[in-house]
């Protein structure tokens, strides 16, 4: 009995890696379809040959060891990363998750067209027979399906585990489509949009949808079972605390984290305990270096509530840093309602900080800020070009001018301006702010620096991920308010760098562009800046992207 579950549960974990099979089968034109087709299949064939071993891993054991299993396999088979590999696959090696969650709105999209053409396909085709639809109408019914689904919170990776909970979301939203489809056929008179072809329309999509979602399970569940979906975690406590913690994850927490080790005040000079196996990275105050260094997703603390003081310093530390933050209450004292906990496996958390977009939002704000930089740099181009010219033609020296300034997840990030200075008086570090007058600036500098003409090239930036559209400004790393840098002045300052740097943000749209000269003009942009972090949505980038030329020709602190 068990020898045929085990079958049977590797056969059902198979599906999606059979029909991958079939999707990509086209290797002889595509030689790096078929490397990623290899990479797949390692990633199947190790992770079902591992399952019985990692359900029988000792609890305190890290999921590092399913992950470090995996990346072995592949390069004893000296796999090189395709093109395609790469596309769906981080730094890490870990699967992208908003690329994997854009993939799956992408494919349902493209299902709700093919679906329209079988239904298509079944109608009667004789004279009195209703129109085609056309593609207009055929491309917004397929954004308006993925809005719904998204709507009913069905583009998560939680979500798509959850297969009868998805036959829920999907069926609601396929419901209100059909009848948003009814009433607007109704009322503006569509004949192509007639009763019997939409309930065959809907219908087919509802089932392909369906069969999107298993397929989508069990691939979740195949990549998470090699470690491709687990978050890299580090444990702020104890020795003893973190070995409890990793014992409370048990085989409940197995494929969602990879605890890296702990960190922990005590015995400083020491690299590790006795009491666990874990390793020590260091003490709190090298926490958000190793975090920001080693690209940390999740930090867990298991430092009771109690201790206000240490848990105040711990999270000031890494206010800053890109990681989502949570509280072990599994020995806590205090029992708070248990809406208040989430969970990571069976271990409750308090939900302290989380990062400022989640895996759809940066999907959506990726995709956006690279189409939007494409549309915008087409017409933006003669400009360009002759913004080139004029900067050549006053004064001697390179076009473009270069300058390291500090961007995501306080990384520096090397940002590109047209020229607007002189060559041999340029400050590369922006240790002395540009000011009214100032005899640095050339002639054109002052116009294009006025216009903010100097910043388009900032466009390739965006296009190369570097930057987004929207965003705080990126400064120097030698920006001054007065005598002291920026994050002397203003505490919290360096949360600004949780998301990617702008070309334009909502503090230029609020009137602080220009001079950073005093700490109240630097606390105002911040604030402006945290402001647009925590209340991030597409409505918000659009409406600051579409006020900028306003701003621009209205605005009176550029020098």
């Amino acid at each position: 009995m068990h020898d045929s579950r085990g079958h049977a549960q590797s056969l059902r974990s198979s599906i999606p890696l059979i029909l991958l099979d079939v999707f990509l089968s086209w290797e002889s034109f595509y030689p790096a379809v078929a490397k990623l087709r290899s990479v797949l299949f390692v990633t199947s064939s190790v992770s079902m040959s591992k399952i019985s071993t990692i359900d029988q891993l000792d609890p305190s054991a890290s999921v590092a060891s399913a992950h470090k299993t995996l990346n072995g396999s592949a390069a004893k088979r000296g796999l090189s990363p395709s093109f395609l590999a790469r596309l769906f696959l981080d730094d890490r090696g870990t699967l992208s998750l908003p690329k994997l969650l854009f993939t799956v709105a992408f494919l349902d999209a493209l299902w709700v067209f093919v679906a329209c053409g079988i239904a298509q396909s079944l109608a009667d085709d004789g004279p009195a027979a209703p129109p085609a639809p056309s593609l207009y109408i055929i491309g917004f019914v397929c954004f308006f399906a993925v809005l719904l689904l998204r709507w009913y919170w069905s583009y998560s990776i939680a979500a798509l585990q959850d297969l009868s909970g998805q036959i829920n979301k999907v069926a609601k939203a396929m419901f209100m489509l059909l009848i948003a489809l009814a009433g607007g056929a109704h009322i503006l008179s569509i004949r192509s949009l007639e009763p019997h072809f939409l309930i065959h329309w809907i219908g087919f999509a509802f089932a392909g949808l369906l069969t999107l979602r298993l397929i989508a399970e069990q691939l979740i569940l195949v990549v998470a079972r090699a470690g491709l979906l687990s978050r890299r975690t580090v444990i702020v406590g104890s020795a003893h605390q973190a070995d409890e913690l990793v014992k409370a994850l048990g085989k409940s927490g197995q494929g969602q984290v990879d605890v890296l080790g702990y960190f922990d005040d005590r015995n400083r000079a020491g690299s590790g305990d006795d009491e666990t196996d874990l390793t020590k990275l260091g003490a709190f105050d090298q926490l958000a270096a190793y975090c920001q260094d080693e690209d940390v997703d999740l930090v867990l603390v298991a430092i009771p509530l109690r201790a206000e003081d240490r848990l105040m310093e711990i999270l000031k530390e890494l206010f800053a840093i890109r990681v989502d933050i949570r509280i072990s209450a599994l020995n806590d004292r205090l029992r708070l309602n248990s809406s208040a906990y989430k969970y990571i496996g069976d271990l409750p958390v308090l939900a302290v900080l989380d990062k400022p977009l989640n895996d759809w939002d940066r999907a959506i704000k990726n995709f956006m800020d690279r189409i939007l930089a494409l549309l915008i740099l087409i017409p933006a181009a003669p400009i360009m070009a002759l913004v080139a010219l004029a900067v050549r033609l006053e004064s001697k020296g390179p076009i473009l001018f270069k300058q390291r300034r500090y961007g995501f997840n306080n990384q520096l990030v090397e940002v590109y301006k047209f020229r607007s200075m002189y060559a041999d008086q340029s400050d590369a570090n922006a240790s002395k702010l540009v000011t009214k007058g100032d005899p640095r600036v050339t002639k054109v500098g002052r116009i294009i620096r006025k216009t903010s003409l100097d910043e388009l090239p900032q466009l390739f930036n965006v296009l190369t991920g570097e930057m987004s559209l929207v965003g705080p400004r990126p400064h120097a790393t030698q920006a001054k308010a007065g005598s002291s840098l920026y994050q002397d002045v203003v505490q919290g300052y360096l949360a600004r760098h949780r998301v990617k740097p702008g070309m334009t943000g909502w503090a230029q749209i609020c009137g602080w562009r220009g001079e950073t000269d005093t700490p109240d003009k630097i606390r105002r942009r911040v604030e402006c800046d945290l402001y647009y972090i925590d209340n991030w949505s597409v409505r918000f980038d659009l409406y600051t992207i579409l006020m900028t030329p306003i701003v621009l020709i209205t605005g009176k602190n550029a020098y």
